[in-house]
């Protein structure tokens, strides 16, 4: 699918959505937050957010419907995905502004185009500073300005291959271990895919042109990285070979979801009048990283699964490992919802929820949902959704996606960017709600409505 296709697919149902509802653009814009103009390509397609939670937010606004919100939701998966095959062109050249993106009284194009954040394939290394791009002393001049940008593009174009060249060769890894949760915290292993921390345990075995790999019981480190790994294909096999031996399926998780703002707290160990007022949805992450947070009483992840390639990929289940149990947090407890503000929300299709403190947790699918296996490609990807709940203990866990195409399966780490997701009980905890034009936190109920 061209970027162009999935780009109007995606704004004609956010078009309807918004005509339907009778509210105008400048009332949407004022609710969400965001500038006229930057809705105004969000809906003619001339360009695509970078992140959902905004697309969402303007979906509920327009009273959208269930399977309207799944459908709004798998169309922005795959314009996002076609706009970032693009990104890896804009690494080695200059810098470039989304295409439809305008300046007007009081607006940079800066701030009203979707930030170009989030690479379909590995990230971009850390920036290599050379000393030929400090500045001469003063008193001097530079006697060779060309001869410093040319190296300066060179070493940005060695550190991009380096860095892809490993991720590729992680990627290729095969999984060792056991199937055993506690043991098998040991394994994670980031690959470079946003919002998830991923690996491979395919039991394919190698294709006879490749070499052999080592054994399960050899370190990452003792591996040649000029080895070819056990299911790739060869530098010089044909294409439609190389798509075939790799990983032919794709995990994004984004822990600090939220199926609406009432179901969600946060334990903080701060006093509350160190903590800064609750986030929107979007800036969750960001507030967590601030205050050290953990997820309290339950944690609402949201996954997305997408094929590689055009081939059905299906995925037979999600099983959840425990990396930890310990005592629930000691910490204070923070609403994140406004007191006396209502929530919207519902269950999703395709939920399922778990309960961590059991002997043995396990998802379930919600009432009315499906259970697994189903099938994904590239143009069909499918969104999970995850409440887990837990009381009774602070828990390290992730999860396993196992899946298979043809005569091919494995198996992908689920978790939160290199670490297990952290979920905490809050019974007894002293729990804050910040009122709505407020100037802090105050104990939850005490707060007056009118």
């Amino acid at each position: 699918m061209s970027e162009q296709t999935a780009a109007a697919d995606f704004a004609a149902l956010l078009r309807e959505l918004k005509d339907r509802s009778g509210l105008s653009y400048g009332v949407l814009a004022k609710r969400l937050h965001m500038s006229t103009s930057t809705l105004h390509r969000y809906c003619n397609g001339d360009a695509v957010p970078a992140d959902y939670a905004p697309v969402e937010r303007l979906a509920r606004l327009c009273k959208a419907r269930s399977e309207e919100l799944v459908e709004l939701h798998r169309r922005w998966v795959l314009a996002d995905a076609v706009r970032g095959q693009r990104k890896p062109a804009a690494v080695a050249g200059t810098p470039s502004v989304e295409e439809g993106a305008d300046t007007g009284p009081g607006e940079t194009a800066a701030a009203d185009a979707p930030p170009a954040e989030e690479p379909s394939a590995a990230p971009v290394g850390p920036t290599i500073t050379s000393p030929v791009q400090e500045a001469p002393e003063a008193g001097t001049t530079d006697p060779a300005p060309s001869r410093r940008r040319t190296r300066t593009v060179v070493l940005a174009g060695i550190a991009v291959a380096a860095v892809a060249a490993g991720v590729t060769f992680a990627v290729g890894l095969p999984g060792g271990g056991g199937s055993d949760g506690d043991a098998g915290a040991g394994r994670h292993r980031p690959v470079g895919a946003a919002g998830v921390t991923a690996e491979e345990s395919t039991t394919t075995p190698a294709s006879p042109t490749s070499s052999s790999s080592a054994s399960p019981s050899t370190s990452a480190k003792e591996k040649s990285p000029t080895r070819t790994p056990a299911g790739s294909a060869p530098a010089d096999a044909p294409e439609g070979e190389k798509r075939k031996s790799g990983v032919p399926v794709t995990v994004r998780a984004e822990p600090y979801a939220w199926e609406s703002p009432c179901s969600q707290r946060y334990l903080v160990d701060k006093p509350a009048s160190e903590m800064k007022p609750p986030p929107l949805e979007e800036g969750a992450p960001a507030w967590v990283a601030a205050h050290g947070a953990v997820s309290s009483g339950q944690q609402y992840l949201r996954l997305t699964v997408q094929g590689t390639g055009p081939e059905t990929v299906v995925v037979d289940g999600l099983t959840v490992r425990v990396a930890g149990k310990r005592a629930p947090l000691a910490w204070n407890d923070y609403a994140m919802a406004y007191p006396g503000v209502g929530c919207g929300g519902g269950v999703q299709t395709r939920a399922f929820a778990v309960s961590l403190d059991s002997a043995r947790p396990s998802l379930a699918p919600e009432p009315g949902n499906d259970d697994f296996p189903f099938k994904v490609s590239e143009s069909d990807p499918e969104v999970y959704y995850i409440t887990a709940s837990v009381s009774s203990y602070d828990v390290d866990w992730y999860l396993e996606l196992k899946w298979s195409s043809g005569d091919r399966s494995g198996t992908l780490t689920v978790d939160d960017q290199g670490r297990p997701f952290r979920t905490s009980g809050n019974k007894g905890r002293p729990a804050y709600e910040f009122p709505i034009g407020g100037d802090g936190w105050v104990p939850e109920g005490t707060t007056k409505l009118e």
